[in-house]
């Protein structure tokens, strides 16, 4: 995987110094943060970083197909690197917590159901919801 910079400049973006911030702080997300998140994280590494120049790269990286705007169903908008493995997301929705897992019979299942309809899958996003199953 290119880091976020590279791929910027190479798609054409001028990367200011705080776009560079911002793409940092996405690169060290093992989370699905959402522009208020990131911006937290952003003012940590340069205190003068606007909330407004946050939402701008945020907007400017999604358009590039930089960044993957995720809807989990809580009303706010969450990114994470397009260009990151694929992964599926179970949703606990007492907590918001987002747990990413990959499963072969859910990607072979998802082939088979796409060529029994006539189609070539291209690609896919897989959102579960759930709570936890009280045990005993």
């Amino acid at each position: 995987m290119t880091d976020l910079i590279s791929r910027g400049v190479a798609k054409g973006l001028r990367m200011t110094d705080q776009r560079r911030v911002v793409a940092r702080v996405i690169a060290v997300a093992d989370d699905h943060p959402d522009v208020e998140e990131l911006y937290a994280r952003a003012v940590q590494v340069d205190p003068k970083i606007s909330l407004a120049t946050v939402y701008r790269t945020v907007k400017i990286f999604e358009e590039a197909g930089l960044l993957e705007r995720l809807e989990f169903g809580d009303g706010r908008a969450r990114y994470e690197d397009a260009e990151r493995d694929h992964h599926d997301h179970l949703i606990d929705v007492n907590t918001g917590q987002v747990i990413e897992f990959v499963d072969p019979e859910i990607e072979a299942l998802q082939e088979r159901i796409a060529a029994r309809l006539g189609y070539r899958l291209i690609g896919h996003r897989l959102e579960l919801l759930g709570v936890p199953v009280k045990k005993g």
